[in-house]
């Protein structure tokens, strides 16, 4: 077989029987050119003989695919990097870090409370990162409530023990468990149902909705660590990891 034979094999191959072959119920139509039928029966008898090469290509396409959506999300970090990184509506942990990871998390949320002994971990053994707490709010209205209640703690100077305690909680979240466990932590609770119910808190709730819907983000926890997006509670040596990886090659931090 010629070289410009095996050419035109390749491009119809990439160009034309592919998207046939990955179409869903649908057979693929006889080709009206008698060349194009032969190169066209050529290759699929080829494919029969040798199946492991769509085994391949479609692993290249994955991949191809995943490097367009990493590229994607890091595009829209940088967009945003201010509102993710910089916000003064946020509580941050590590203040002075160079690096900045973001968790957008629901008190309600069984795997942010999973999360939350990494996040502890993390933030005792590397000062060098920046950790930002965005209340996202998704799970019905004493969700809200709660998110409400902290960042009304931190007018107070105690949305991290107030945070953490109900992260704490193992037991069913209710309007009467937020409010206990701001009366254990020390919080004015009068204050607090005051403060919570302020345009001001209303703002930053519908602020952080908006911007995890321009960044993609339908779940809890979700972490924005460096140029990255990750969802789910990812253990103490992925994220540990990823941040390494951020320090190395972030253009954002």
């Amino acid at each position: 077989m010629t070289v410009l034979v095996f050419r035109r094999i390749g491009l119809f191959f990439v160009f034309a029987l592919m998207p046939l072959l990955m179409a869903n119920g649908g057979a693929a139509q006889q080709s009206a050119d008698p060349e194009t039928a032969r190169i066209e029966k050529i290759i699929r008898n080829y494919l029969l003989e040798h199946p492991e090469l769509l085994v391949k290509v479609m692993r290249k396409l994955e991949a191809r695919q995943k490097a367009k959506e990493v590229a994607g999300i890091a595009g829209k970090i940088q967009a945003n990097r201010d509102a993710l990184f910089t916000s003064s509506d946020d509580f941050v942990a590590n203040p002075m870090g160079k690096f900045p990871v973001v968790e957008f998390f629901d008190y309600q949320c069984g795997y942010c409370k999973r999360f939350q002994p990494t996040m502890t971990r993390l933030l005792k053994a590397d000062r060098s990162v920046r950790f930002v707490f965005k209340e996202f709010p998704i799970l019905g209205k004493v969700s809200v409530t709660a998110a409400r209640a902290a960042l009304a703690a931190k007018m107070q100077g105690k949305y991290r023990v107030f945070h953490d305690s109900l992260m704490g909680l193992r037991r069913r979240l209710s309007e009467a468990a937020v409010y206990q466990t701001a009366k254990d932590v020390g919080l004015d609770v009068a204050r607090l149902k005051r403060d919570m119910v302020g345009p001001g808190v209303a703002r930053i709730i519908k602020a952080n909705r908006e911007l995890a819907a321009t960044m993609g983000i339908r779940g809890t926890p979700s972490l924005i660590v460096g140029e990255q997006l990750v969802p789910g509670a990812i253990d103490y040596a992925q994220l540990t990891a990823l941040i390494e990886q951020a320090k190395t090659n972030c253009k954002v931090c």
